[in-house]
């Protein structure tokens, strides 16, 4: 990669990051995809290989949420359940 786009992705990238920094959430997402389609022109392989795999990474995610939930369900019922047996030892 030339000099001049190095140094375009690597501006664009800090000046997303202070710009996300500072809620500015526009300006900070225009400013990223500036850095991103000059990577993507570059390595449009690499993007192809990340654009396949994308599906697999959601449905990752989406199974280790579902797992997550599950067990604050689960925490949520043991400590109802345990909240009430200890107010009755101390009420009786």
């Amino acid at each position: 990669m030339e000099g001049w786009k190095k140094a375009v992705v690597a501006g664009s990238a800090g000046g997303a990051a202070i710009l996300f920094l500072k809620k500015r959430w526009p300006a900070g997402v225009l400013t990223a995809g500036i850095g991103l389609a000059l990577l993507a022109s570059e390595y449009p392989e690499k993007f192809e290989e990340l654009q396949d795999s994308l599906p697999e990474y959601f449905e990752k995610g989406m199974k280790l949420m579902e797992r997550v939930s599950r067990a604050g369900e689960k925490i949520a019922e043991f400590a109802d359940q345990g909240g009430r047996g200890f107010w009755e030892e101390l009420s009786s």
